[in-house]
Protein backbone atom coordinates (compact mmCIF):
# COMPACT_ATOMS: atom_id res chain seq x y z
CA UNK A 1 0.00 0.00 0.00
CA UNK A 2 1.39 3.63 -0.53
CA UNK A 3 1.26 4.56 3.20
CA UNK A 4 3.92 1.29 3.55
CA UNK A 5 6.58 3.40 1.62
CA UNK A 6 8.00 4.37 4.45
CA UNK A 7 11.92 3.49 4.73
CA UNK A 8 12.45 1.73 8.21
CA UNK A 9 15.52 3.53 10.02
CA UNK A 10 18.03 0.54 10.13
CA UNK A 11 17.96 0.59 5.94
CA UNK A 12 18.26 4.53 5.86
CA UNK A 13 21.55 4.59 3.41
CA UNK A 14 23.77 6.57 1.17
CA UNK A 15 23.23 5.68 -2.62
CA UNK A 16 22.29 7.19 -5.71
CA UNK A 17 20.15 5.84 -9.08
CA UNK A 18 21.58 7.19 -12.47
CA UNK A 19 19.47 6.71 -15.94
CA UNK A 20 19.15 8.32 -19.41
CA UNK A 21 15.88 8.94 -21.26
CA UNK A 22 15.31 9.99 -24.81
CA UNK A 23 13.29 13.09 -26.07
CA UNK A 24 10.31 11.60 -28.61
CA UNK A 25 8.89 13.51 -31.78
CA UNK A 26 4.66 13.60 -31.53
CA UNK A 27 3.21 12.02 -34.98
CA UNK A 28 0.17 12.73 -33.73
CA UNK A 29 0.54 15.80 -31.30
CA UNK A 30 -1.31 16.15 -27.81
CA UNK A 31 -2.50 19.94 -27.53
CA UNK A 32 -4.90 20.93 -24.65
CA UNK A 33 -5.34 18.93 -21.10
CA UNK A 34 -7.45 18.63 -18.19
CA UNK A 35 -7.83 17.94 -14.86
CA UNK A 36 -4.08 16.67 -13.87
CA UNK A 37 -2.07 16.68 -16.59
CA UNK A 38 -4.88 14.59 -18.38
CA UNK A 39 -4.52 14.55 -22.50
CA UNK A 40 -7.48 15.91 -24.24
CA UNK A 41 -6.88 13.41 -27.36
CA UNK A 42 -4.70 10.70 -27.98
CA UNK A 43 -1.06 11.15 -29.06
CA UNK A 44 1.33 8.96 -31.06
CA UNK A 45 5.15 9.43 -30.94
CA UNK A 46 8.37 7.89 -32.13
CA UNK A 47 10.98 7.62 -29.08
CA UNK A 48 14.69 9.25 -29.83
CA UNK A 49 18.22 7.56 -29.59
CA UNK A 50 20.49 10.20 -29.20
CA UNK A 51 18.59 13.60 -28.07
CA UNK A 52 18.17 12.59 -24.19
CA UNK A 53 18.44 13.52 -20.84
CA UNK A 54 20.81 12.12 -18.03
CA UNK A 55 19.53 12.34 -14.87
CA UNK A 56 21.17 11.19 -11.57
CA UNK A 57 19.46 11.23 -8.19
CA UNK A 58 21.67 11.09 -5.16
CA UNK A 59 20.14 10.36 -1.83
CA UNK A 60 21.24 10.52 1.78
CA UNK A 61 19.50 10.38 5.18
CA UNK A 62 18.13 13.85 6.23
CA UNK A 63 20.73 15.15 8.94
CA UNK A 64 17.62 15.70 11.24
CA UNK A 65 14.06 15.71 11.13
CA UNK A 66 11.95 17.82 8.93
CA UNK A 67 9.42 17.76 6.75
CA UNK A 68 8.84 18.70 3.20
CA UNK A 69 11.56 17.77 0.48
CA UNK A 70 15.15 19.11 0.57
CA UNK A 71 17.00 19.26 -2.41
CA UNK A 72 20.05 20.38 -4.15
CA UNK A 73 19.39 20.93 -8.26
CA UNK A 74 22.63 20.94 -10.20
CA UNK A 75 21.49 21.67 -14.23
CA UNK A 76 24.37 21.67 -16.98
CA UNK A 77 26.69 21.22 -13.63
CA UNK A 78 25.48 24.24 -12.19
CA UNK A 79 23.32 24.63 -9.81
CA UNK A 80 20.12 25.98 -11.20
CA UNK A 81 17.58 27.60 -8.38
CA UNK A 82 14.89 27.87 -11.25
CA UNK A 83 14.47 24.68 -12.38
CA UNK A 84 15.20 23.36 -8.91
CA UNK A 85 11.99 24.71 -7.56
CA UNK A 86 9.96 23.56 -10.59
CA UNK A 87 11.56 20.20 -9.61
CA UNK A 88 10.65 20.07 -5.82
CA UNK A 89 7.42 21.43 -6.09
CA UNK A 90 6.58 18.40 -8.89
CA UNK A 91 7.95 15.86 -5.63
CA UNK A 92 6.52 17.43 -3.41
CA UNK A 93 2.94 16.79 -4.98
CA UNK A 94 4.80 13.04 -4.93
CA UNK A 95 4.48 12.74 -0.87
CA UNK A 96 1.32 11.26 -0.92
CA UNK A 97 2.58 8.40 -3.26
CA UNK A 98 6.15 8.37 -2.02
CA UNK A 99 6.40 9.28 1.82
CA UNK A 100 10.13 8.29 1.70
CA UNK A 101 11.10 11.47 0.19
CA UNK A 102 10.88 13.58 3.27
CA UNK A 103 13.24 11.06 4.51
CA UNK A 104 16.19 11.96 2.54
CA UNK A 105 18.28 14.90 1.44
CA UNK A 106 18.49 14.34 -2.46
CA UNK A 107 20.79 15.79 -4.98
CA UNK A 108 20.04 15.74 -9.18
CA UNK A 109 22.15 16.23 -11.70
CA UNK A 110 21.21 16.53 -14.93
CA UNK A 111 22.19 17.12 -18.14
CA UNK A 112 21.02 17.62 -22.13
CA UNK A 113 22.01 16.59 -24.87
CA UNK A 114 20.11 19.25 -26.93
CA UNK A 115 19.11 23.01 -26.02
CA UNK A 116 16.62 23.47 -23.42
CA UNK A 117 13.32 25.19 -23.90
CA UNK A 118 13.64 25.72 -27.89
CA UNK A 119 11.00 22.70 -28.54
CA UNK A 120 12.66 19.24 -28.69
CA UNK A 121 10.86 18.25 -25.45
CA UNK A 122 13.10 18.90 -22.69
CA UNK A 123 9.66 18.26 -20.22
CA UNK A 124 9.97 14.96 -22.22
CA UNK A 125 13.19 13.60 -21.92
CA UNK A 126 14.18 15.35 -18.55
CA UNK A 127 10.50 14.58 -16.44
CA UNK A 128 11.32 10.70 -17.16
CA UNK A 129 14.81 10.42 -16.71
CA UNK A 130 13.71 11.72 -13.18
CA UNK A 131 10.81 9.25 -12.71
CA UNK A 132 12.54 6.45 -13.61
CA UNK A 133 14.84 7.60 -11.01
CA UNK A 134 12.12 7.69 -9.08
CA UNK A 135 10.60 4.05 -9.36
CA UNK A 136 14.32 2.87 -9.56
CA UNK A 137 14.76 4.57 -6.04
CA UNK A 138 11.21 2.62 -4.81
CA UNK A 139 12.11 -0.67 -6.10
CA UNK A 140 15.38 -0.83 -4.44
CA UNK A 141 14.10 0.36 -1.31
CA UNK A 142 10.62 -2.02 -1.37
CA UNK A 143 11.18 -4.20 -4.21
CA UNK A 144 7.91 -3.33 -5.31
CA UNK A 145 8.66 -2.80 -9.13
CA UNK A 146 10.51 -5.95 -10.43
CA UNK A 147 7.59 -6.25 -13.13
CA UNK A 148 9.30 -4.79 -16.34
CA UNK A 149 5.96 -4.07 -16.87
CA UNK A 150 4.65 -2.62 -13.72
CA UNK A 151 8.03 -0.50 -13.76
CA UNK A 152 7.66 0.92 -16.99
CA UNK A 153 3.53 1.62 -16.57
CA UNK A 154 4.51 3.22 -13.08
CA UNK A 155 7.44 5.93 -14.51
CA UNK A 156 5.44 6.47 -17.47
CA UNK A 157 2.59 7.56 -14.95
CA UNK A 158 5.19 9.64 -12.77
CA UNK A 159 6.83 11.07 -15.87
CA UNK A 160 2.99 12.07 -17.22
CA UNK A 161 2.66 13.81 -14.07
CA UNK A 162 5.35 15.98 -14.51
CA UNK A 163 5.03 16.28 -18.56
CA UNK A 164 2.63 14.84 -19.98
CA UNK A 165 4.44 13.55 -23.22
CA UNK A 166 7.01 12.41 -21.09
CA UNK A 167 4.74 9.48 -20.09
CA UNK A 168 5.64 8.54 -23.97
CA UNK A 169 9.04 8.38 -23.39
CA UNK A 170 9.45 5.31 -21.49
CA UNK A 171 8.84 3.00 -23.89
CA UNK A 172 11.40 2.15 -27.23
CA UNK A 173 9.97 2.73 -30.36
CA UNK A 174 6.77 4.33 -30.85
CA UNK A 175 4.27 4.88 -27.91
CA UNK A 176 0.47 6.35 -27.73
CA UNK A 177 -0.64 7.80 -24.95
CA UNK A 178 -4.22 9.00 -24.04
CA UNK A 179 -7.32 6.19 -23.97
CA UNK A 180 -8.44 5.33 -27.66
CA UNK A 181 -10.37 2.56 -29.06
CA UNK A 182 -7.75 1.88 -31.56
CA UNK A 183 -5.08 0.65 -29.31
CA UNK A 184 -5.67 -2.28 -26.80
CA UNK A 185 -5.21 -1.13 -23.04
CA UNK A 186 -4.44 2.44 -23.71
CA UNK A 187 -4.82 4.96 -21.09
CA UNK A 188 -5.17 8.32 -19.95
CA UNK A 189 -2.92 7.95 -16.78
CA UNK A 190 0.26 6.56 -19.16
CA UNK A 191 1.36 5.47 -22.22
CA UNK A 192 1.37 2.26 -23.63
CA UNK A 193 4.13 0.70 -26.44
CA UNK A 194 3.01 0.51 -29.91
CA UNK A 195 6.42 -0.79 -31.41
CA UNK A 196 4.97 -4.47 -32.20
CA UNK A 197 2.96 -2.55 -34.72
CA UNK A 198 5.46 -0.92 -37.00
CA UNK A 199 6.32 -2.31 -40.09
CA UNK A 200 10.43 -2.63 -40.49
CA UNK A 201 10.48 0.27 -42.49
CA UNK A 202 9.29 2.49 -39.26
CA UNK A 203 11.94 0.78 -37.23
CA UNK A 204 15.13 2.48 -38.35
CA UNK A 205 13.24 5.97 -38.97
CA UNK A 206 15.73 8.40 -39.23
CA UNK A 207 14.88 12.15 -37.44
CA UNK A 208 17.28 14.94 -38.15
CA UNK A 209 16.25 17.85 -36.06
CA UNK A 210 17.12 21.28 -37.59
CA UNK A 211 17.94 24.32 -35.11
CA UNK A 212 16.29 26.86 -36.65
CA UNK A 213 16.68 28.59 -32.81
CA UNK A 214 18.10 27.61 -29.71
CA UNK A 215 16.51 30.30 -27.90
CA UNK A 216 14.23 29.47 -25.31
CA UNK A 217 10.74 29.79 -26.88
CA UNK A 218 8.40 32.69 -26.19
CA UNK A 219 5.39 31.13 -25.00
CA UNK A 220 5.68 27.83 -22.89
CA UNK A 221 3.84 24.33 -23.88
CA UNK A 222 1.97 24.95 -20.80
CA UNK A 223 1.02 28.06 -21.12
CA UNK A 224 0.05 27.02 -24.71
CA UNK A 225 -2.43 23.66 -23.39
CA UNK A 226 -4.15 26.37 -21.09
CA UNK A 227 -4.88 28.46 -24.08
CA UNK A 228 -6.60 25.21 -25.65
CA UNK A 229 -9.00 25.85 -22.81
CA UNK A 230 -10.92 28.47 -24.92
CA UNK A 231 -9.51 27.69 -28.33
CA UNK A 232 -13.05 27.70 -30.91
CA UNK A 233 -11.32 24.79 -32.97
CA UNK A 234 -10.63 22.84 -29.49
CA UNK A 235 -13.56 20.57 -29.82
CA UNK A 236 -12.88 19.63 -33.27
CA UNK A 237 -9.44 19.02 -33.15
CA UNK A 238 -9.67 16.69 -30.64
CA UNK A 239 -12.21 14.13 -32.63
CA UNK A 240 -9.56 15.02 -35.40
CA UNK A 241 -6.40 13.59 -33.84
CA UNK A 242 -8.15 10.25 -32.84
CA UNK A 243 -9.56 10.03 -36.35
CA UNK A 244 -6.28 10.50 -37.88
CA UNK A 245 -4.45 8.15 -35.03
CA UNK A 246 -6.61 5.49 -36.46
CA UNK A 247 -5.85 6.03 -39.84
CA UNK A 248 -1.78 6.33 -39.46
CA UNK A 249 -1.55 3.01 -37.17
CA UNK A 250 -2.79 1.20 -40.19
CA UNK A 251 0.10 2.72 -42.41
CA UNK A 252 2.91 2.12 -39.78
CA UNK A 253 1.37 -1.21 -39.76
CA UNK A 254 1.43 -1.20 -43.79
CA UNK A 255 4.55 0.68 -44.17
CA UNK A 256 2.74 3.23 -45.96
CA UNK A 257 5.32 6.23 -46.56
CA UNK A 258 3.36 8.15 -48.03
CA UNK A 259 0.46 8.05 -45.85
CA UNK A 260 2.60 8.58 -42.48
CA UNK A 261 3.74 11.30 -44.57
CA UNK A 262 0.60 12.76 -45.24
CA UNK A 263 -0.73 12.74 -41.71
CA UNK A 264 2.77 13.63 -40.18
CA UNK A 265 2.84 17.04 -42.05
CA UNK A 266 -0.65 18.18 -41.47
CA UNK A 267 -0.57 17.82 -37.81
CA UNK A 268 2.57 19.60 -37.70
CA UNK A 269 0.77 22.51 -39.84
CA UNK A 270 -2.10 21.80 -37.57
CA UNK A 271 -0.82 22.18 -34.07
CA UNK A 272 1.13 25.67 -35.26
CA UNK A 273 -2.51 26.43 -36.75
CA UNK A 274 -3.70 25.60 -32.73
CA UNK A 275 -1.60 28.27 -31.54
CA UNK A 276 -2.45 30.66 -34.27
CA UNK A 277 -5.97 30.52 -33.33
CA UNK A 278 -5.65 30.90 -29.65
CA UNK A 279 -6.19 34.22 -27.45
CA UNK A 280 -3.66 35.61 -27.32
CA UNK A 281 -2.35 34.31 -30.87
CA UNK A 282 0.95 33.51 -31.17
CA UNK A 283 3.65 32.44 -33.23
CA UNK A 284 6.77 30.43 -32.63
CA UNK A 285 7.83 29.44 -36.46
CA UNK A 286 10.27 31.56 -37.87
CA UNK A 287 10.92 32.34 -40.85
CA UNK A 288 13.70 29.97 -41.79
CA UNK A 289 10.92 27.31 -40.96
CA UNK A 290 8.72 28.43 -43.32
CA UNK A 291 11.69 28.30 -45.86
CA UNK A 292 12.68 24.88 -44.59
CA UNK A 293 9.69 23.58 -45.16
CA UNK A 294 8.90 24.72 -48.32
CA UNK A 295 12.63 23.56 -49.22
CA UNK A 296 11.46 19.50 -47.71
CA UNK A 297 8.79 19.74 -50.30
CA UNK A 298 10.43 21.24 -53.43
CA UNK A 299 13.36 18.51 -52.37
CA UNK A 300 10.55 15.73 -52.04
CA UNK A 301 9.05 16.62 -55.37
CA UNK A 302 11.76 16.35 -57.45
CA UNK A 303 13.94 13.38 -56.30
CA UNK A 304 10.39 11.67 -54.99
CA UNK A 305 12.66 10.68 -51.97
CA UNK A 306 9.93 10.32 -49.06
CA UNK A 307 11.17 12.71 -46.51
CA UNK A 308 8.92 14.20 -44.37
CA UNK A 309 8.57 17.00 -41.65
CA UNK A 310 7.06 17.56 -38.58
CA UNK A 311 7.62 20.41 -36.32
CA UNK A 312 7.11 20.23 -32.00
CA UNK A 313 6.11 22.99 -30.02
CA UNK A 314 8.52 25.65 -31.29
CA UNK A 315 10.58 26.80 -34.42
CA UNK A 316 12.68 23.88 -35.00
CA UNK A 317 12.31 21.39 -37.61
CA UNK A 318 11.99 17.37 -37.31
CA UNK A 319 12.48 16.12 -40.72
CA UNK A 320 11.73 12.13 -41.25
CA UNK A 321 12.70 9.69 -43.93
CA UNK A 322 14.14 5.73 -44.08
CA UNK A 323 17.14 4.63 -43.32
CA UNK A 324 17.82 3.67 -46.92
CA UNK A 325 18.31 7.60 -48.07
CA UNK A 326 20.47 8.87 -45.49
CA UNK A 327 23.31 9.65 -47.86
CA UNK A 328 20.79 11.69 -50.50
CA UNK A 329 19.06 13.82 -47.10
CA UNK A 330 22.15 14.52 -45.19
CA UNK A 331 23.78 15.63 -48.63
CA UNK A 332 20.60 18.01 -49.00
CA UNK A 333 20.52 19.05 -45.25
CA UNK A 334 24.04 20.47 -45.96
CA UNK A 335 24.30 21.92 -49.60
CA UNK A 336 20.64 23.15 -49.15
CA UNK A 337 19.98 24.36 -45.36
CA UNK A 338 22.44 24.41 -43.21
CA UNK A 339 22.42 28.04 -44.19
CA UNK A 340 19.23 28.67 -42.61
CA UNK A 341 20.22 26.90 -39.04
CA UNK A 342 21.56 28.39 -36.30
CA UNK A 343 25.40 28.50 -36.50
CA UNK A 344 24.08 25.05 -38.96
CA UNK A 345 23.69 23.13 -36.02
CA UNK A 346 21.64 20.25 -36.32
CA UNK A 347 21.21 16.71 -34.49
CA UNK A 348 21.06 13.91 -36.34
CA UNK A 349 18.97 11.35 -34.40
CA UNK A 350 17.01 7.95 -35.62
CA UNK A 351 14.15 5.94 -33.68
CA UNK A 352 15.81 4.47 -30.50
CA UNK A 353 15.85 1.56 -27.89
CA UNK A 354 14.01 3.87 -24.98
CA UNK A 355 15.66 4.41 -21.55
CA UNK A 356 19.01 3.45 -20.79
CA UNK A 357 19.58 2.94 -16.72
CA UNK A 358 23.29 4.34 -16.51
Amino acid sequence: MISELIIPQEKLETGFVHWQSPSNIAIIKYWGKHGQQLPQNPSLSFTLQNALTETKLSYAPKEGPSTGIELDFWFEEQRNEAFGAKVAAYLTELIPTYPFLEQLSLKIETVNSFPHSAGIASSASSMSALALCLCSLEDHFFGTLGDDTAFDRKASHLARLGSGSASRSIYAGASVWGKTDFVENSSDLYAVSVAERLHPIFTTLHDDILIVSAKEKAVSSRAGHALMNENPYAPTRYAQANQRLGTLLKALEAGDLEKFGEITENEALTLHGLMMTSHPSYLLMEPQTISIIRAIRQYRAETKIPVFFTLDAGPNVHMLYPEEHIADVRGFVHNELAGLLDEGIYIPDFVGEGPEEV
